[in-house]
């Protein structure tokens, strides 16, 4: 059952008709609105089953409502906009039927500029949403925004908006339209932009005013047409005036149908302060218009900047000019971004692919909702998470991909130092690591508490956080969790009364451990631990890959490193004996540059902490340096050490990132699981720091370089994706789940 408030206009209606149909196809469905007219004639015609309930009393329509869902007995019942949302509040509280909501638009915008609506419908429409089940925002950023407002991560499921990407058939004649039309007279030499918005503030057309104000005077042949009504029209024709371009500006009133305004247009503009994924956008690639946008919704998905089209930030007028330029004066590349984002937009945004995500997103949420109440489901994972170090989240990213792969229903909570930052970037649930009520009431519905991976089982940086760790093994135990130790490592543990309480507890309570390395089964060997299933298997990360080959590049571009040069990659870190180092690394990142033509690039793990490390080398070169300075997401992270010829690294994860992905690497070793990575992937190539010296540093960075490793650093990479599975299988086993084995995957 959809339910919506039957005034849906723009985007919202589109998605809706769009959506209900496509959905009617292999589905029953009945389309509820709480209004009379266009809308719901609309749907009737296209064979819709569509009841109307027309009572301004919300109590008697959440009555009527009530009285519908009991006669069609709906699986799920799917809300649209404010009005529908208040009535699934209502209903909700009575049935026992799943309510999602599509969150089409930031609630808290709406009604922008109307202060009356902003404290009355939208303040009734934030309110009904938290009563609500499920909420599925059209786009990833909307998705983002509900989740910093406080909304569950694991009741958010993301929709992107679909249409027929079909071309106009037919010749058009845009100068016969736009006369007859509007009574404009355009020129053979002019380029038209066009916007197709309503005239309210979230749409912010005076940002497209002013940049076509500004393109102006660059490029006389601009003209803008504005179709849509609204408040803003008189204060927009005011500016028009001010500005001086009237005379360029049409403004075309409301617009329907809009696929001949668009056909009409060279250039589709978008200006909005917030969207989801607006159907202008769409409607304009399926005529042929080349496009520029706002830098909102789920735009950085569909447009990629500089190769299918252009996205400015908001409000920046400035930008959008230049972009308007650029367009007007080159045809050929109008030409060039139109077909190339057609053909992604049709490929990946048709109806066809968004209502088979609905059906998909309903079969999970209905799978969700009805899950027994008292079942053990969820799965509780504890590390070294929140502290901002890239392979610690990158360890927890690929956790968390291999439990959600595993069990898609299962919901997850991690123990994070900044639990508000993870719920937002792993979409999970999240408590603080050390808020002990709260882990304890976790584990009471756990079925597994994952410890891991990294290196949590050690007392060189606190006894304390050892001492944690075990409690939190014992508690999980005593709570009915099974536990499991994942892809980690062990040691070093130098205290002898920390090595009796660690095999202790890791005896008594731990169901199955995976270890990254050999150096740590062998500890775990000496401390006498026998009761858990060992295996080694290989650090989760992995199986991570990088972030698209366009994106890496855009990252590195912003570092003021060229994509296409040739260079050797630097993972350090501050510890004991790096004072001594530092000449010799700077001696030997020297050798490379002035044998090989590496360039050095500095490439932190731990932001901002490894770049003091990188300027100290940096200051001791005498040849052009680079060094990433700012936060990268671990994709991107793994994409730039990816196109290292050779890294040479003291942090661990570096290292591992590098050999992941073919890259031959040189270890610095500060640490006995450095050591134990490097000997497990066969690796000749690892130094220990206390005595690194530039001349051995250089015969290794030949070898490298020379590739001779080359064939080597592929089957290791091959071994331990391989060797990783062996996590996934244990994780499986302990929750009863089957593990289907993965192509090229040992038995």
């Amino acid at each position: 059952m959809h339910v919506m408030g039957g005034g849906d206009v723009g985007g919202a209606k589109t998605h809706i008709m769009n959506m209900v149909t496509g959905l009617s196809r292999r589905n029953e469905v009945m389309l509820l609105s709480f209004r009379a007219g266009p809308f719901a004639d609309e749907a009737r015609e296209r064979g819709i089953d569509v009841r109307v309930i027309e009572r301004h009393n919300p109590f008697r329509a959440a009555r009527a409502m009530r009285d519908l869902v009991d006669e069609f007995r709906p699986d799920i019942i799917h809300c649209h906009g404010g009005r529908a949302n208040l009535m699934g509040a209502m209903v909700r509280r009575s049935r026992q039927v799943p309510i999602v909501t599509t969150v089409h638009s930031d609630y808290k915008l709406d009604y922008l500029g109307n202060p009356f609506k902003q404290h009355t419908f939208g303040a009734a429409n934030a309110v009904a949403l938290r009563f609500l089940d499920f909420y599925q925002p059209v786009a990833d950023r909307m998705a983002r925004t509900l989740i910093e407002r406080g909304f569950d991560p694991e009741r958010i499921v993301k929709i992107y908006n679909g249409m027929d990407f079909k071309r106009p058939e037919g010749e058009f004649d845009r100068a016969a339209y736009l006369r007859d039309a509007y009574g404009v007279e355009v020129e053979a030499g002019d380029v038209l932009c066009g916007i197709a918005a309503r005239l309210t503030a979230v749409k912010d057309i005076a940002t497209t005013v002013r940049g076509f104000a500004a393109a102006l005077a660059e490029a006389p042949q601009l003209r803008l047409f504005i179709a849509g009504d609204g408040e803003d029209e008189e204060m927009l024709r005011r500016l028009c005036a001010q500005l001086g371009v009237a005379e360029r500006v049409t403004f075309c009133g409301w617009v329907s149908p809009v696929e001949p305004f668009f056909r009409a247009m060279d250039i589709n503009l978008l200006s909005s302060v917030s969207e989801t994924f607006p159907y202008s956008i769409l409607e304009g690639i399926c005529a042929g218009c080349a496009t520029i946008c706002s830098d909102v919704g789920g735009m950085p998905e569909l447009i990629d900047t500089g190769e299918n089209g252009y996205i400015f930030p908001v409000g920046d007028d400035r930008q959008l000019a230049r972009y308007m330029v650029r367009l007007a004066k080159d045809p050929a590349l109008r030409s060039a971004f139109s077909e190339a984002l057609y053909d992604k937009a049709s490929r990946e945004f048709s109806r066809e692919n968004m209502c088979a995500r609905q059906e998909a997103n309903y079969r999970h949420l209905l799978a969700r909702f009805h899950r027994p109440k008292h079942e053990r489901e969820s799965i509780v994972i504890c590390g070294a998470y929140g502290r901002g170090n890239a392979g610690d989240d990158a360890i927890l990213e690929a956790i968390v991909q291999e439990m959600r792969a595993l069990d898609p229903e299962r919901t997850i909570c991690v123990m994070s130092r900044r639990p508000k930052e993870t719920r937002l970037v792993y979409r999970t649930n999240a408590i603080y690591t050390f808020n002990v009520f709260a882990v304890l009431r976790r584990f009471r519905r756990a079925a597994l508490y994952i410890n891991g991976g990294g290196s949590l089982m050690q007392d060189v940086t606190s006894t304390r956080s050892i001492w944690y760790y075990c409690y939190t093994l014992r508690a999980a135990k005593k709570r009915g969790c099974k536990v499991m130790m994942y892809g980690c490592g062990i040691g070093p543990i130098n205290r002898a009364g920390n090595r009796v309480m660690a095999a202790k507890t890791i005896d008594r309570s731990v169901d199955r451990i995976t270890l990254r390395d050999d150096n740590s089964r062998s500890l775990l060997a000496e401390m006498g631990v026998t009761r858990p299933d060992i295996r080694v298997s290989a650090d989760p990360t992995i199986i991570l890959d990088p972030a698209p080959r366009e994106v890496v590049s855009l990252a590195m571009e912003q570092s003021g490193i060229d994509p296409e040069g040739r260079y050797i990659g630097f993972g350090l870190r501050n510890w004991k004996g790096l004072d001594a180092a530092l000449p010799e690394i700077a001696a030997a990142a020297n050798y490379a540059y002035e044998k090989h033509g590496l360039t050095p690039v500095f490439v932190p793990i731990e932001f901002p902490n490894d770049l003091m490390p990188a300027e100290r080398v940096g200051a001791l070169l005498r040849c052009p340096w680079h060094a990433v300075r700012t936060r990268q997401p671990i994709e991107v992270t793994i994409g730039i050490l990816a196109r290292m010829k050779t890294v040479v690294g003291i942090r661990l994860h570096s290292l591992m990132f590098s050999a992941g992905q073919g890259v031959p690497v040189v270890g610095m070793s500060y640490d006995i699981k450095v050591d134990g990575f490097l000997k497990y992937i066969g690796s000749r190539t690892c130094l220990q720091l206390q005595t690194v010296r530039a001349e051995p540093l250089c015969r290794l960075i030949d070898e490298c370089v020379s590739g001779a490793l080359d064939g080597e650093v592929r089957r290791t990479a091959g071994m331990l994706r391989e060797r990783e599975q062996e996590n996934v299988r244990g994780a499986a086993l302990l929750l009863g789940l089957e593990y289907e084995k993965k192509d090229g995957e040992n038995a």
